[in-house]
């Protein structure tokens, strides 16, 4: 940095903050770090003391903050972001609409493992609302080298490292298993609570089926919903390992294999999810803890599922770490690490 009269600064960049101070009324930076000075900046310069002020001498090597903040905004930025302005190096990503967010962790690690230069943001794989903050970037210095700039950005080419995807509304068709409910012994207390929790990503309920416990008549329900137009069956009830539950087997008869039947998360272990056919239809069979529990994996699982993922046996193996729900008297989730397994 240099040090020129505040008369020849206009255009420069002020290498740190200027405080002024009023006694009774004000002490805080009039201008900040990296601010570039303007005409009408002048006089208010030399109101707080200012005759000289230090700025950035140019180096055609070096980049300033506010332009390299540029840079890793744009290795960040995907579909359905916005940003903020750029201010001291820092830039804000917000979400443009409602849906699942997802992170290329690998590009995310590089970026802050380089050095000098930063990336924060919230948990992926987990829905977000429009206006949501998404990330925050900083550039650490006032200048970096072009060249770490340009090395970063070649290696997160390609995709960027944060998008937002849309909810796809689905056409649910929901099973209903069970002896006791077929033959009107209980009531059904658990289909309310999945159309609730279904209806919070805009899915629709377009068929209905309660059957018993046979695993034929489950089958039958299953394909009847999937040739109405179904684009995702959830099956209730029938779901742990006792003789007389069915749905495990109806659902792999239909599907011919499962991508997973039990999952490393609590509430939620004797969960099931299959995919039906070229179309990758999702069917998922719930455990009876999503009746009655505030979140379990059905919550982790569903907003990746209407997001138009296709989830393996891996995904559901990360969650251990981060599977177990504390049950907290005021549950905050997704803002809690419930679900946000081991990355």
């Amino acid at each position: 940095m240099k040090l020129i009269k505040t008369e020849d600064a206009v255009g420069q960049v002020i290498c740190h903050d200027i405080t002024q101070i009023i006694k009774g009324v004000t002490k805080d930076a009039v201008f900040r770090k990296g601010h570039v000075i303007k005409e009408e900046d002048i006089p208010v310069l030399l109101s707080v003391g200012k005759d000289h002020v230090y700025v950035w001498e140019n180096d055609e090597s070096m980049m300033h903050e506010n332009e390299a903040a540029e840079v890793l905004c744009e290795i960040c930025m995907g579909e359905n972001l916005s940003r903020g302005e750029v201010k001291e190096g820092k830039i804000e990503l917000t979400a443009d609409c409602d849906g699942l967010l997802k992170i290329d962790r690998e590009k995310l690690r590089i970026v802050n493992s380089y050095g000098q230069m930063m990336i924060a943001s919230r948990h992926g794989d987990f829905p977000v609302k429009k206006g949501d903050k998404i990330a925050g970037t900083r550039i650490i210095p006032l200048v970096i080298e072009k060249d770490k700039m340009d090395e970063v950005k070649w290696l997160c080419g390609g995709s960027a490292i944060f998008n937002v995807v849309p909810f796809d509304a689905r056409k649910v068709g929901i099973v209903t298993t069970g002896n006791e409910v077929f033959y009107g012994r209980i009531e059904d207390t658990f289909t309310p609570v999945v159309v609730e929790k279904l209806a919070e990503f805009g899915c629709s309920v377009i068929g209905h089926e309660t059957v018993n416990d046979e695993n034929e008549n489950i089958e039958a329900a299953i394909r009847k919903l999937l040739d109405e137009g179904a684009d995702m069956i959830v099956c209730t009830g029938g779901m742990s390992v006792d003789p007389d539950d069915k749905t495990p087997l109806a659902i792999r008869n239909v599907c011919g294999s499962v991508v997973t039947y039990g999952a490393p998360v609590l509430p939620g272990a004797m969960f099931l999810l299959a995919y039906y056919g070229d179309d990758k239809v999702p069917v998922m069979g719930l455990p009876g803890c999503v009746m009655y529990a505030k979140r379990t994996i059905f919550d982790i699982v569903l907003p990746r599922v209407v997001a138009g993922e296709i989830l393996s046996a891996d995904d559901f193996n990360k969650l251990g770490e981060g599977g177990l729900c504390l049950n907290c008297e005021i549950c905050t989730y997704p803002n809690c690490g419930y679900g946000k397994g081991g990355f």
